[in-house]
């Protein structure tokens, strides 16, 4: 089935297009210590050590490392990611009701009892930070960073403004300040590029940061739909074992999202797949 399209101009743009990205490396899966924003919070007395999630070892000269799906040895496992994007220069546009966010699909997503992880962007976080709170202290979630300001790290990337090499670091940096400061813990070290779109010199610009990259191999096709029957078919059409899938959390510009999720979940466990969270797939 066709890719449901991108439009120019909007949070979402090219968030779920597979043709974005350049540069990729097809990383060894291996495990370096958690990168230094994963979150540090002592455990109870007598409590087990919470598992550090795993990253990847980098990449050729050092690039950070991309990860776009588990191996097929993980057996009937399938990711569900959901982009909660909002660009820098979108405050007034929410000020005057769009609803970048989708209580609703989290809600979903807590009533099936359906790990994800959500690569958030630090002005979403801004936005709606009793959200991103609650998201990010609900075990059954994790939160990864998708940039502060939702623009490109390479340009073309379907129309969306691009970020300076030298205000990368800081995008990334400036993200999980964001995230952290609404009160969320389950931060991971994972980061995925707006529109997925990358190259060399950006991978590279960021091997700093000791983040795993993320991408996916299955497109729901959510961004600007509006047949959720649609986008439930592609994305069941496209899983197979250790497929990571990238949807969206943001009611203006993914507004059929729950409805397609409440589909695709029970179809795929009638399947025999499990769900997990990006952490959990990279582990193996």
């Amino acid at each position: 089935m066709t890719v449901l399209g991108a439009v120019l101009g909007g949070g979402l743009v090219g968030c779920g297009s597979a043709g974005g990205s350049r540069g990729e490396i097809s990383a060894a899966a291996g495990r370096t210590p958690a990168a230094a924003h994963s979150p540090a919070h002592a455990p109870s007395a007598g409590a087990p050590a919470a598992r550090k999630p795993p990253t990847l070892a980098p990449g050729p000269a050092g690039l950070t490392p991309v990860f776009k799906r588990g191996t097929k040895s993980a057996g009937k496992v399938v990711a569900l990611t959901f982009d909660a994007d909002m660009t820098a220069d979108e405050g007034p546009r929410a000020a005057e009701g769009e609803q970048f966010d989708n209580p609703e699909l989290i809600s979903l997503l807590r009533r099936l009892k359906v790990p994800a992880t959500v690569f958030m962007t630090g002005r979403w976080a801004e936005q709606y930070p009793e959200q991103a709170r609650s998201i990010g202290t609900d075990p059954l979630f994790e939160i990864a960073n998708h940039s502060y300001s939702h623009y490109a790290f390479t340009s073309p990337c379907y129309g969306l403004p691009t970020v300076e090499k030298d205000a990368m670091r800081e995008e990334v940096e400036r993200a999980f300040g964001a995230i952290r400061r609404t009160g969320a813990r389950n931060v991971v070290p994972y980061f995925r590029f707006p529109g997925g779109c990358y190259d060399d010199a950006s991978l590279r610009t960021l091997a700093a940061e000791k983040v795993t990259a993320v991408q996916w191999d299955v497109v729901s096709g959510d961004a600007f739909a509006t047949d959720a029957d649609a986008v439930a078919e592609q994305v069941l059409d496209g899983v197979r074992p250790g497929s990571l899938v990238v949807m969206h959390c943001t009611r203006s510009a993914a507004p059929v999202t729950d409805r397609a999720v409440g589909q695709v979940v029970p179809e795929l466990r009638r399947r025999g797949y499990r769900f997990v969270k990006v952490s959990e797939l990279m582990r193996g």
